[in-house]
This record gives structure tokens, C-alpha cells and sequence, in this order.
């Protein structure tokens, strides 16, 4: 590669991808440590994209229709963390990009989408990027079809690496993006061949180029370094009519000693070779020092979008106050006023028609009176729509032909569903939900780690919760999954006991707005246990007394979903024989955690035994049958010690005693 000829091709471009490449070199050196190669070969191409195609305004990172930059490959954070310092930026300041991975920078190792406006997602985990741009991209084509061009127009960028087409849930988002033809979506490969471990083809022979267009993508390939041939390609790209994949063939640490080598993907912190570099680059200022001029073009750059955004704001501002209210609490994710009554509403029905409903029909039916009042919802399932209960009659079908549909069919893709869905409540004025079988949470399970880090309220539908499913055996039957979802930082799991509970679980979900939810349901039919109507929302409270002692209390039951009719029915038996025992639902224990001390210990009184009873793994429950402050409580728990079984729910409940007589016995060895 001859950078002479590159400085002199283009001398003013130069300088200011030579910027990035400076500040990137010194931040990692001052860190020791941070990955140094990919924003130094990827500087050129997003020099051209922030500086002729991206719509942001530097001063409001935040606003609306800004074009969307998303770093999939974000161990090279040190790229976005230049551009957004260079351009203006005013929470990534040069003091920020000085204590780059320091203890309490907003320049963290990895992009992190709540510390600064300007960052649009958390990326790192290989992959997620590119997956979750997917859902961007498909937020920003239900909102343009609802509120119009006029509010609604722009595009989603991404930046990825070979370890992110690499993952396989590279693969689900692409071909999810080719077969929606979603337009306003165009991707940058970084094709510097080089890995951690040595060149690419030591791993893999893949031809990308080719898996992209059999997707369905419109595909280019050019010199990533070539500021005139990257222009035109993403003019290219936007006319395309279809999602665009860039090809860009650059060079890994670009004119350091390290180029071409894996030594490149990683910390170059050797001074000698960062002089040399620097000297190549004709860079001579000192640490973090930008030349006026050159800060100057860059700010430029930041300030250009604020006219578009002026426009924007002036098209705004002539709609109707009622249309302007309307799109103000979508992208604020505020919930519709009706929805508390709503539910309200459709818990005295329920109270007084007492179903007898699988709890993911329970969810079917709190979905046909919600979708109706929340325009902002899109639905969706992995191939298990009829299973899942997802769709509900209003919704329509999101697709080519029509972007007001609300329900994808997200194919067999729960990875790649899930990290859509991050996307589409990351952009905004989206509520997103999908459901396929609980046991599969393994494999979403890295998108609703990020969906939990990123704090974005996406609602994973999780039904067939445990053993009840029966005949499709232990492949089948989770039995960890609540446990490794309870055990996930900033993370609601709800497992209702019945329609009522379900009722409030979504109710709950639809309201958070940094928290995701994961609603776990059951297949099999469950007996109305909420028998009164209240207007407040029990499962607000995580857990609460549904039936309680009679005479002296000497045993609490623990229970949730499909197991507190069982401890309703253990509850029976054993007050006839005269043992005073109270029922607990506890449909979130994340929530139970939350309420005061006071609160807590009034439903979970120390003095009569504990059993816990759920078709599932025991960890997670200890807390609460041993007692908060580790002290010593008689308690004992019915469920899951192993795998499951192939047989009817009915036999398997038997088989593996989950059930009534068996948490009467466990309450009396107790006693």
C-alpha cells in the first residue's frame, strides 16, 4: 500500500482520517491496551460516510430522524469514540478519549449505548451489531409508513468485521434483511483477511460476497481506502432498492509496523512503531493534538446536519397538535393513557368468567385488547406463531408490500429475532415482542444478555415454560431457564399463575422502559387462582399472599405458574388436617426483591416452614426458603432435579412428583 500516493491523492481527506488514526494510537497507548487495527484501516471509509452521507447533527446526537451509525465491530471503539470527539460531539470530549477504558469514561473498552447519546448501540459480542441493524432498519420502515417521509426518512450504517459475518447470527440478520428488501440499510465490511488467530482463510473459505447477494443483497466491492470509489459506492447503495453490503478491502493498522498481521487487530503500543506510524501518516503534533484546521473541517462536518434537522423540526411543528403529541410519546415510549384502564377492564372479566387457559392463550388474549390501543407494538415468532400466540387479528403482516403490518415472521431465527427486536426498541417509537419456546431462550440468550447491558424494555414471549409440554420431551422441557433468566442483572421474568397475572405481567412489560421483560408461559391449561377483582396490580409486588392461614400458621407454599394451583390444592389438604399454611404466588422475584424490607417480610414471615414448589431447577429459589440474612429456615423444595421425560404433562407431573400429596409430605417432614 503507498501512502504517499494516498496523502497526495486526496490531501484534505487525508489529514482528517490521518486524525482518526492519531487519536486512535494514542488512546490505546495511554490504556495499554484496546484494539488499535480496525480504526486505523476503517478510518478512511468513515471518514467519507460522516463526512458527505451521514445526517447527524453533532450538538443533538439524539435527534430523530438522524441517520443511524452502528459499530458492529466495536472492539474497534476507538473509531467512534474519534468521530464523535472530532465532529463536536458534546459528551465525548477529549478528556473522555484521554482516560479511553479508564474507570468511569464514557469511553469504555467496547461502545456502550447508555453512556453517551452518540453511541446507538452496545456492541463487542461479535455479530449483534449487524443484527440488531436489522431491526433499525425495520423500526425505521414501520415508522415512515405511520407518521410518513416527513418525519420519518433515513438510514442505518453499519460497520462490520470478518469475526462478525464469522457468527452465525450474521447469517439470521442478513438473510431476514434480504428476504424484507430493507432498503435503508447498508453495511461496511472491513475485509482486512486478518483474525486474532492469523489470516481469515486459517478458519474459513466463505465467499461473503456471494452469501450476501444469495440473501438478497445488492453487493459491491472497492478499495476501502479509495475516498472517491467508497462516495460512490454509497450513493450506489442508497439507490439499490435493497439492503447493500460494501466490500471494503483495507488494510488491518494501515502504515504500522503491525500492518497485515494479527499483531494489528490488537494493542500497538510500541512507541518506536507509533512514531514510525505517525510519520507516515505526516502527523507531527503531539499526544491527542489535532491541528486546528483539521478539528475545524471535523466540527464542520458535526454542524452540517443542523439545518436537516431544523427542516425536521419545522415539519414537525406544522402537523397537527394531536399528531405531534402522538409521535412525541411513541419515541418517548410512554405507554397510552387507556392501557392501565384496559387492563383494569379485562381483569374484572376475567374474574368473573374464571378461564381455564393455557397461559400463553392467557397472553393471546391480554394481547387482542392491547395491540388495538398501542400502535407502537410490533409482534412477531420464530416460526411458532400458532404455539406462541403471538399474532393477534388486528395486527396485519409486516412485509415488502406493507410496512404498516405489525407481525414478522422471523423464520427459524430466535437469535436473530431477538437482537431485531433490540434494534427496533434501540431506534425508538418501537414496543417489540417475540416469542418461541422457553427451552430456546438458549438460543436468543446472548440478545437478551444485550437487551438487559443495553436497557432497552424488549418483551421475549416464552412459552412451553417446563415439563408441562409433555410429548416433546426433555429436548423440549427447559428446566435451567429460569434460573439462568432470574440470574441476568436488570431482567423481569414473569411466570404467571393465570390469565389475571398475565394480565399484569404485560401490563408491567409495556411500561417499563430500560428493562426487558421475559414472560414465561405455560402450554398446558391452568386454573383461575385470582378470584377477586383488584384493581391494583399484585404482580407489581413480585409476590403476595393469595390465600393465607387459617388457625395457626405453620407452613408458607411458594409457588408460581402452573404450580400454585397445586399449592392452592396442597393448601387444602393440609388445613383439613389443621395445618395452618399460606399460599405465595411469586410470578417475579426480581420485583419481590425490590419492595421494602417491611413489605417482604409481611408475606414471608419468619417462623413456619417453607417449601417452594416449581417444575424447575432449585437455584435461584434459596433466598426465599432460607431466609434473607442467610439464617437457618426449615424449608424444602418440590421440582426438577435432572432433565425431563417424553410422556403426557399429566404422568409427568406424577413421575417426577410435582404435586399436591407431594408438597403436603414435604411440609409434614418439615413440620
Amino acid at each position: 500500500m503507498d501512502i504517499e500516493a494516498l496523502k497526495a491523492k486526496n490531501p484534505e481527506h487525508w489529514n482528517k482520517a490521518a486524525a482518526i488514526r492519531a487519536l486512535t494510537l494514542d488512546a490505546v497507548a495511554a490504556a495499554n491496551s484496546g484494539h488499535s487495527g480496525m480504526p486505523i484501516g476503517m478510518a478512511d471509509v468513515a471518514t467519507v460516510l460522516f463526512g458527505k452521507h451521514l445526517k447527524f447533527d453533532a450538538a443533538r446526537p439524539d435527534w430523530h430522524d438522524r441517520d443511524r451509525f452502528i459499530l458492529s465491530a466495536g472492539h474497534g471503539s476507538m473509531l467512534i469514540y474519534s468521530l464523535l470527539y472530532l465532529t463536536g460531539d458534546p459528551e465525548i470530549t477529549l478528556d473522555q478519549v484521554k482516560n479511553f477504558r479508564q474507570l468511569g469514561a464514557k469511553t469504555a473498552g467496547h461502545p456502550e449505548n447508555f453512556l453517551a447519546k452518540g453511541i446507538e448501540t452496545t456492541t463487542g459480542p461479535l455479530g449483534q451489531g449487524i443484527a440488531m441493524s436489522v431491526g433499525f432498519a425495520m423500526a425505521e420502515e414501520a415508522l415512515r409508513a405511520r407518521f410518513t417521509k416527513k418525519l420519518v426518512d433515513h438510514y442505518t450504517y453499519v460497520i462490520a468485521g470478518d469475526g462478525c459475518l464469522m457468527e452465525g447470527v450474521s447469517q439470521e440478520a442478513i438473510a431476514l434483511a434480504g428476504r424484507q428488501q430493507l432498503s435503508k440499510l447498508i453495511v461496511f465490511w472491513d475485509n482486512n483477511n486478518i483474525t486474532i488467530d492469523g489470516t481469515v482463510d486459517i478458519s474459513d473459505r466463505t465467499d461473503q460476497v456471494a452469501r450476501f447477494k444469495a440473501s438478497g443483497w445488492h453487493v459491491q466491492e472497492i478499495d476501502g481506502h479509495d475516498p472517491e470509489a467508497i462516495d460512490a459506492a454509497i450513493t450506489a447503495a442508497k439507490a439499490a432498492g435493497k439492503p447493500s453490503m460494501i466490500a471494503c478491502k483495507t488494510h488491518i493498522a494501515l502504515g504500522h509496523a503491525a500492518q497485515d498481521t494479527s499483531k494489528g487487530h490488537g494493542a500497538l503500543t510500541d512507541a518506536d512503531q507509533m512514531a514510525a506510524a505517525k510519520e507516515a501518516y505526516g502527523w507531527t503534533t503531539g499526544p491527542f493534538e489535532v491541528p486546528a484546521d483539521i478539528k475545524s473541517q471535523w466540527e464542520a462536518i458535526g454542524s452540517r446536519g443542523a439545518a436537516d434537522r431544523e427542516e425536521w423540526e419545522t415539519r414537525l411543528e406544522a402537523m397537527s397538535a394531536s399528531r405531534q403529541a402522538e409521535f412525541a410519546r411513541t419515541m418517548a415510549g410512554d405507554a397510552p393513557k387507556k392501557l392501565a384502564g384496559t387492563i383494569r377492564a379485562l381483569k374484572k372479566q376475567l374474574v368473573e368468567t374464571q378461564p381455564k387457559v393455557a397461559s400463553r392463550k392467557s397472553s393471546e388474549m391480554v394481547l387482542e385488547v392491547v395491540n388495538p390501543i398501542m400502535p407502537e407494538t410490533i409482534g412477531g415468532s420464530a416460526d411458532l406463531t400458532g404455539s406462541n400466540n403471538t399474532k393477534t387479528a388486528d395486527l396485519g403482516i409486516f412485509d415488502i408490500e406493507n410496512r404498516k403490518g405489525r407481525y414478522v415472521y422471523y423464520g427459524i431465527r430466535e437469535h436473530g429475532m431477538a437482537a431485531a427486536m433490540n434494534g427496533m426498541a434501540l431506534h425508538g417509537g418501537i414496543r417489540p415482542y417475540g416469542g418461541t419456546f422457553f427451552c430456546f431462550t438458549d438460543y436468543a440468550r446472548p440478545a437478551m444478555r444485550l437487551a438487559a447491558l443495553q436497557k432497552v424494555p424488549s418483551v421475549f414471549v416464552m412459552t412451553h415454560d417446563s415439563i408441562g409440554l409433555g410429548e416433546d420431551g426433555p429436548t423440549h422441557q427447559p428446566v435451567e431457564h429460569l434460573a439462568i433468566c432470574r440470574a441476568t442483572p436488570n431482567t423481569l421474568t414473569f411466570r404467571p399463575a393465570d390469565t389475571v397475572e398475565t394480565a399484569e405481567a404485560w401490563e408491567l412489560a409495556l411500561t417499563q422502559k430500560s428493562t426487558p421483560s421475559v414472560l414465561v408461559l405455560s402450554r398446558q391449561n391452568l386454573p383461575a387462582v385470582r378470584k377477586e377483582n383488584k384493581a391494583k396490580n399484585l404482580v407489581e409486588q413480585g409476590a403476595y399472599v393469595l390465600a393465607d392461614a387459617e388457625g395457626k400458621r405453620q407452613a408458607i407454599i411458594m409457588a408460581t405458574g402452573s404450580e400454585v394451583s397445586l399449592a392452592l390444592e396442597a393448601r387444602e389438604k393440609l388445613q383439613a388436617e389443621g395445618i395452618g399454611t399460606r399460599v405465595v404466588s411469586m410470578p417475579c422475584m426480581e420485583l419481590f426483591e425490590q419492595q421494602d424490607e417491611a413489605y417482604r417480610k409481611r408475606v414471608l414471615p419468619a417462623g413456619p416452614v417453607r417449601v417452594a414448589v416449581e417444575a424447575g431447577a432449585q437455584m435461584g429459589w434459596d433466598k426465599w426458603l432460607c431466609g434473607e440474612r442467610g439464617k437457618y429456615q426449615k424449608a424444602g423444595f418440590v421440582g426438577m432435579k435432572g432433565f425431563g421425560a417424553s410422556a403426557p404433562a399429566e404422568e409427568l407431573y406424577e413421575h417426577f412428583g410435582i404435586t399436591a400429596d407431594a408438597i403436603v409430605a414435604q411440609v409434614k417432614a418439615l413440620l
